[in-house]
């Protein structure tokens, strides 16, 4: 008998949750332009229960009459459903199988581009960069990192981090088939690990929102690693069409190895260079 009346009054509570998060998405929307309605649902409660249980509120509506209000509770909301900032060189195994497909097919191209979509890090960006330099492909070569996040832009195309993360960061970068020192690349500058100006002279940066912006050029290469296990189905096809448009024949694109694309065409449209790091070519 208890059993038969708890059940109804949980899923009454998070059918009262719902209602929560829908109108907090949507104001957030109204407010301010970023638009999270079409993400998966429990990844971002649990985001918005992280954050709640942090700041120490009881409801999801207490939250949104706080982000609305509070600039500093704003920011740390579109931080936290951003996603992570990606470390230097994160994945070495991904690294190093782009590291052996990249290099023939960006030299068959006479003036490579390659976009990195929600690009959260420096990191991120200049570990390309340092893989093109050691392939001797980054004098030709532009990278073009993008944040969704207009308020993120800057933090993330500053292009440092902390120190310490150094021995990390080296590992990383030998474990991915780093042909130096990472030492090399980087100087020192008031506690932090600032990436030398030849290593982010073809890095432009720039605000473009995947669940809302058109294709703005062709890439040789689209990276995309850590957003589309965000998206609900609706906005990965809208994303994977965008980045599909966005790819010569023959163009490589990376993407979240764990990511479901089940509901799209895209096993028809690509061939795999490595599946297991989410390394893909398009054929069609």
């Amino acid at each position: 008998m208890a059993a038969s009346i708890v059940m109804p009054v949980i899923r009454a509570a998070q059918a009262v949750e719902d209602l929560e998060i829908d109108l907090l998405l949507e104001g957030v929307f109204q407010y301010s332009g970023y638009d999270f309605r079409g993400y998966q649902r429990e990844p971002l409660r649990q985001k918005l229960h992280a954050l709640m249980q942090a700041d120490g509120m009881p409801t999801v509506s207490a939250l949104q009459d706080k982000v609305l209000h509070d600039t500093a509770a704003f920011e740390s909301l579109l931080r936290i459903l951003s996603g992570q900032p990606a470390p230097l060189f994160d994945n070495p195994g991904h690294f190093r199988a782009l590291r052996d497909a990249l290099g023939p097919w960006l030299r068959s191209c006479p003036s490579p581009k390659i976009w990195i979509a929600d690009c959260l890090s420096s990191e991120e960006a200049c570990s390309l960069a340092i893989l093109l330099k050691e392939e001797n492909l980054y004098d030709r070569t532009r990278i073009f990192a993008t944040v969704s996040n207009e308020s993120l832009l800057e933090e993330a195309s500053g292009g440092s981090f902390p120190l310490q993360k150094m021995p990390e960061y080296e590992e990383n970068y030998r474990r991915s088939g780093g042909q130096g020192m990472l030492a090399n690349y980087c100087i020192e500058s008031e506690g932090r690990a600032l990436f030398i100006p030849e290593l982010r002279r073809n890095i432009t940066w720039a605000h473009y929102n995947l669940t809302t912006d058109a294709s703005f050029n062709e890439f040789e290469l689209i990276v995309c690693r850590r957003r589309l296990g965000d998206f609900g189905v609706a906005l990965r096809r809208r994303a994977l069409q965008l980045f599909h448009e966005s790819l010569p024949l023959f163009g490589m694109l990376s993407v979240d190895a764990t990511a479901d694309f089940s509901a799209t065409p895209f096993d028809s449209r690509y061939k795999p260079v490595c599946a297991e790091q989410g390394l893909y070519r398009r054929m069609v």
